[in-house]
């Protein structure tokens, strides 16, 4: 088993993630009537190389993180820009177009939180890892 302090957070999201999918198929398989070994055997072959997938799955993420960091700065920038003509305008339709501004950035911002949320930080933590029943013989 890797070290766990030595992998990048990515890498574990990713595997917590497919983790889940495998899980999910061996259920389903099992539940279709297949035996573990069938379902075991099913699964690996709908999912190919798992540490091809794995990779696969890192290096997209690894290349969406730059793009997110430039949305996070332009949302900054807006909710600034909006806070400024909030502030500064004695009309009541730029003070409006400054709310708005406030608003998306907002909104936009809880976007970006709620897409970065995993769904196993909801689900209990099981001891045992997919990686390693696939891998069994």
């Amino acid at each position: 088993m890797n070290n766990l302090l030595t992998r990048m957070p990515t890498d574990l999201e990713v595997e917590e993630e497919l983790r889940l999918h495998i899980d999910f198929l061996l259920r389903e398989n099992i539940q279709r009537g297949m035996s573990p070994e069938e379902a075991r055997a099913a699964t690996l072959k709908r999912f190919g190389n798992l540490d091809r997938v794995k990779n696969e799955c890192v290096e997209i993420c690894r290349r969406s993180r730059p793009l997110q960091r430039a949305f996070k700065v332009c949302v900054v920038l807006l909710a600034l820009t909006g806070l400024i003509l909030r502030i500064s305008s004695t009309q009541l339709h730029v003070g409006r177009i400054g709310t708005m501004l406030i608003a998306i950035a907002t909104v936009s911002r809880l976007l970006l939180h709620v897409r970065s949320l995993t769904p196993s930080r909801f689900l209990p933590k099981n001891e045992t890892s997919s990686f390693s029943i696939l891998s069994q013989k």
